[in-house]
């Protein structure tokens, strides 16, 4: 019941500030008992791109301030999903890029956390194609990301579960997370209910073709999906994965 007054109550906010248009981007999957809302974009013919902060510097904290900054360029919300850990001041932990620049440098030292649960990696767009790659090996890669953001752990390596997951964890949260499938696809994907890591993967893996998957965050998991019906709002977040089109009557 929360949830879904948490969706309508999203849909009255974006009433009238975002157009919702007809989208077959995004699907509901089941795997291990549970269902998953997973949303797949071509990052060589789709607007995927990563935003932090408005006009006046700050961070937007929601997807609602990102739709009146995007509505201003002509612009609107396809989706959204929060894009990694971040700290008190919604500044993010790990590397960010944006517009091809660097926001934040790669965190490379010992912590708590999932973050620092290795290996932790990458999400990045790079020339119209997208990655998820170990953070180690980024940081020495040639790869000049268009936009980057660091997260961890990651949920599959080169086709393998990360070494910490354990098929009977009683720990069970909701969860979004990030791949790239063999189409070269990025696949976002939110838990609707509690999961544990190992069957998060497992789908990412066995299911939705990722060799590679990058977990985002766990408690504050958030999605902008209007076919879903799903207009998160709440707790505010960080960095912001989007995907955008054109507004009505306007052009790329």
């Amino acid at each position: 019941m929360r949830l879904r007054l948490k969706s309508l109550l999203g849909a009255l906010w974006m009433a009238g500030a975002t157009p919702v248009m007809a989208d077959d981007a995004c699907r509901i999957v089941h795997h291990a008992g549970a269902d998953y809302a997973v949303c797949s974009f071509d990052p060589a013919r789709d607007a995927i791109d990563l935003f932090h902060t408005g006009r006046d510097g700050r961070p937007f904290g929601g997807f609602s301030a990102l739709a009146r900054d995007l509505r201003l360029e002509g612009r609107a919300l396809r989706f959204a999903m929060n894009a990694g850990m971040y700290e008190d001041d919604l500044s993010p932990v790990g590397l960010l890029v944006i517009g091809g620049r660097e926001r934040k440098t790669a965190a490379l030292g010992e912590g708590w956390g999932n973050f620092y649960l290795r290996p932790n990696g990458v999400f990045y767009l790079a020339g119209g194609k997208a990655g998820v790659m170990e953070t180690g090996r980024f940081v020495t890669s040639a790869i000049r990301p268009d936009a980057a953001t660091q997260s961890g752990p990651m949920l599959v390596i080169d086709g393998g579960i990360h070494p910490a997951f354990r098929p009977q964890s009683d720990s069970l949260q909701i969860r979004n997370g990030v791949g790239v499938d063999n189409k070269g696809q990025a696949v976002f994907v939110i838990s609707l209910t509690p999961v544990r890591f190992y069957d998060f993967a497992t789908l990412y893996r066995d299911q939705l073709d990722c060799a590679n998957a990058l977990f985002l965050d766990g408690h504050i998991s958030s999605l902008y999906a209007p076919s879903l019906g799903r207009f998160d709002g709440g707790r505010p977040m960080g960095p912001i994965l989007a995907v955008t089109r054109p507004m009505p009557g306007t052009r790329d």
